[in-house]
Formats: structure tokens, sequence, C-alpha cells
């Protein structure tokens, strides 16, 4: 196999810059580690040594294949010293004018042919080109951390970036074990960009008062399958990052509502209470474990009222057969008797709204999300509206925690949490189909693997349907009037016409 770059040169010897150096170094290319800090130089070869004797004591890795890899990964105090190298990765702090002096002088010092790339998270790659003789040598090259295990890795095409340096990369990226996906030179690239429907949403929630961090989290991973809520997720990147990332993309789309920051993430970053790391973020750390609050038990009901169902409710025959496998008295009446429990299934709209529309008694209305199948779900989740009576919400929870399955009870909103995260997940991938910054293809790689999602967020638009996700934003836009849940256009037209929203076709 030939190599697409036999001499590669990391600028930057911390965690990205050494992660970076481990897999090319593993690909076979012979790599100079470079910083302006002899020591750093030596601690970052140390790491990945001692990684790579890990992996051999796990018996992954051969004694020869070890040695082979340190002989490959050297370490370069000059400038002068990458004079050789086809490529050069610049990992270092994310300011703009730095990563601009530093491509300037590696310009003078490299051969013409040499391509120089970034893996900048936020900046504009075009941007930082400009000031370079040879724009079209340049890319961006964006990886994850850890990199060793974080196994995408987006290509980005500046303005005057050459379609063959690009597909240079993404060769070099499969030869170092990683998955290439790749993208226009847009704010927040494919990763950033679509990660902005987790976390933002999740913080518009809590500050409405519907639900607390702990309860977010659950609904989310237990509802949807996400491996970490989205305040775990806060706590584990620690805000001093996340926070700057969300507001860089809402400034750099000049302050488009879908990436609006929250208050609540300033706040804790000026407290100092950013995550894991410093022991308190959303959560606070004992020996590394979060505590958690537990959750409130499950009432107990001595007599449980009869239940009616919105005739308007969401998979309304599927929670007819729900309630009936719970044991629960139906009743199968136009209207509900004055003693029943009522039920409303809403996609989008408030349980106090659906209570004023239909006409029911706003004291003995309990809502239930019926987006997702409740058998693909680990948790079922009930709203009350701010009148609902404290005996038909714990009658509501007693009966549907009946067969064991988690629930838990929020406070009313527009929308249920998960109707509202998930639908703004798939609107903000549609809307970067939209643009076309990506093939709808490497959206949902880059999403399942930088960001773990439990699938891409067009698959999941798919699995919930397009038209139910069209129906949560339409019932949001009428609830809050915030331009925000404005629905993409890619996703309205394919909802309309009942089209995967994998269709590339446009």
């Amino acid at each position: 196999m030939t190599l697409a770059f036999s001499k590669v040169a990391i600028i930057g010897a911390g965690a990205m810059g050494r992660g970076i150096a481990q897999i090319a170094a593993q690909a076979g290319s012979q790599v100079w580690l470079y910083d302006t800090q002899a020591e750093a130089i030596q601690k970052a070869r140390d790491a990945v040594f001692l990684q790579w004797d890990k992996l051999q004591e796990k018996g992954r890795l051969t004694p020869e294949a070890v040695a082979g890899h340190k002989s490959r990964l050297l370490g370069a105090t000059r400038m002068q010293d990458l004079a050789e190298c086809e490529l050069v990765v610049e990992a270092i702090v994310e300011k703009l004018d730095i990563k601009k002096s530093l491509f300037t002088e590696l310009e003078k010092v490299l051969p013409p042919t040499a391509v120089l790339v970034t893996n900048t998270s936020s900046l504009s790659v075009t941007a930082i080109a400009a000031a370079l003789q040879r724009p079209a040598q340049f890319a961006g090259y964006h990886f994850f951390n850890p990199v060793p295990l974080m196994k995408v890795v987006e290509v980005i095409a500046g303005l005057k970036t050459d379609a063959s340096v690009c597909q240079r990369l993404s060769d070099f990226a499969t030869q170092m074990g990683h998955t290439p996906v790749q993208a226009q030179d847009t704010p927040g690239f494919i990763v950033n960009h679509a990660g902005r429907g987790y976390g933002t949403e999740a913080l518009r929630i809590v500050s409405e008062g519907v639900a607390d961090f702990a309860t977010i989290d659950r609904i989310l991973r237990d509802q949807v399958g996400f491996k970490l809520g989205p305040f775990e997720l806060f706590d584990l990147t620690a805000l001093d990052v996340s926070h700057h990332v969300i507001e860089s993309i809402y400034h750099q789309y000049y302050e488009e509502p879908r990436y609006r920051p929250n208050v609540i993430t300033a706040q804790r970053l000026a407290g100092g209470v950013v995550g894991k790391k410093v022991g308190e973020g959303f959560y606070k750390y004992v020996d590394g474990a979060a505590q958690v609050p537990a959750e409130p038990p499950v009432p107990v009901v001595d007599n449980t009222p009869p239940v009616w169902v919105s005739p308007r409710a969401a998979r309304r025959m599927e929670l007819l057969q729900l309630l009936k496998d719970l044991g629960a008295k139906i009743e199968t009446g136009s209207s509900p008797s004055p003693e029943a429990l009522t039920l409303v299934a809403p996609l989008g709209f408030d349980i106090t709204t659906v209570a004023v529309v239909e006409r029911l008694d706003p004291a003995r209305t309990v809502g239930i999300d019926m987006l997702i199948d409740d058998a693909a779900t680990k948790r079922r989740v009930l709203a009350v509206n701010p009148a609902t009576r404290a005996d038909m919400r714990d009658a509501a929870h007693a009966l549907f925690a009946r067969d064991g399955k988690a629930v838990s009870v929020i406070r009313d909103s527009g929308g249920f949490i998960t109707q509202r995260v998930v639908a703004t997940i798939v609107n903000i991938a549609s809307d970067i189909c939209q643009q076309r910054i990506c093939t709808p293809e490497d959206l949902e790689t880059a999403v399942t693997l930088g960001l773990a999602y439990p699938m891409g967020p067009l698959a999941m638009g798919n699995r919930y349907g397009p038209t139910n996700v069209l129906e949560v934003l339409f019932n949001l836009q009428t609830v809050y009037g915030d331009p925000r849940y404005r629905p993409s256009p890619w996703l309205r037209r394919r909802g309309a016409i009942g089209l995967s929203l994998m269709h590339t076709e446009d």
C-alpha cells in the first residue's frame, strides 16, 4: 500500500497533536512532532510510547510493530526540520491570528507541493488560508479527542482548496484507520453544527422549569437511546469548551435562532462550575462518579379512576392497547365521565392548550408522550398542566408504572422533552443538507461516530416519521412563536410528499 503522505509533521504536542501523531506513525508515515517547547515534545512522545507499550501488553501490538512505530515518531524543535514533509497538520490554540502567522511561516519552509491542514474545530478554513501563497494546498482536517478512539475525521474544503487535496486527505484518513467525511467550510462543519440540537434545546427546556437536569438526562437516554444525557455530556466535555463552541456557531451564523446560547451555561462557566474535570458541573462528582439524585418513588394509589383517551391522541390504538395490558378500566364514550382520568397525547402542543381546545377538564387531564413506540422505550413520560389535580397525576403515574417500566412526570410545556430535542436535531440536520454542507450519508456517519448518537439524525427522522417531526415543529412554532422551530425547507419537502429523509434527490 502506498501511503498518501509518507512524511508528516504535527504542529502542537498537546492531546490532539499527540493523538494525530500516534495514528499517523501507526499507519507507517515518518512523523515529526513539532512544538516551541522541547519538554512538551518529549512529554508527548513518552505518552504515545506508553500507549503503544500498553497495547503490546494486551497483545494488540507485536514487539516488532511497537519498535517500528517508535522509530517513526521523532521530535522537531526547529521549523527547518520539517522542510521535507509532504503534509503538515496544525493542532495549536484556537486563535485565528496565531494560526495564520504559523502557516505563513510554514509555507516559506516547505516545498510547494506540501499540503497544509488545520485541526480547527470552529474557525473558518478559508480565513486561515487567506494570507497564503498557495491556498489550493490548504484544507481543514478536524479530528476528535481522543484521536485514536474517535474514528471520524472531517475533511474541510476552503474556498480555494483543490479537490484533489481533499481526496488525498480522505485516503490518508482511511489509511490511519479513520473514517473521512467531507464538508464545506461552514461554521461548526458537520459534527459541531449537527450537535447544536441536543444540548441547546435541553438547556431551553430546563430554563423553562419543565424538568431538572437528571430527569432530562434519564428521559433522553431511556426513550431515545443516547449513551449520555445532554447534561452528562456537557460535564464530560466541560463548559469552558462547550459554551464557547455554542457562542461561536451562533455568532458565525449571524444570530440564527436555532443556535441561540443559554444564560445557564454562561453563568456556570463564570462560576467555574464547568464539569467533571473540576469535580462539579451539572452534577457533583465524588471519586469521579456523578452524584445523581434519586428518582421520585411511584405513588401508592388505592383506587385508580377509569381512563378516557382523546380521539386526537398520537398512536391512539397503541395507547389503548397499552392501557388494556396495564389493566386499566377504559371509557369508550365520546367524552369522559366526571370521574375519569383524561389522557391526551399531543405532538408539539402543550397539555393546557390541548385541554382548552378539546374542551376537557384541565384538572383531570394528563399528557403522555407517544412520539416513540412504547415497546421501543425504557421509560414513559407524562406531563401535567398547571391545573392537574395531584390525585390524577399520581393515578396516572402509578398506572403507567404497573409493569415495572420507569415513569417520569414533567411540567407542562410545548412538546415533550423527547419531541422537542428529536425535532430540533432532525431539523438542524435537514438544514445542513439544505445548505449542501455535506452529503446526507456523510452527515449520518459523522454524527454517529463523532457524537455517538444511537442513530444518525436523518435515520432518527425516518424512524419517528418526517410528518410527525414536522407536526411537532409546526405546533412548537404556534406555542412559542419562536423562529428557532422554523422547519427546514429540505425537511418540509420530504415530509409533504412522504419521502425518506435519506432520499438524496432534490
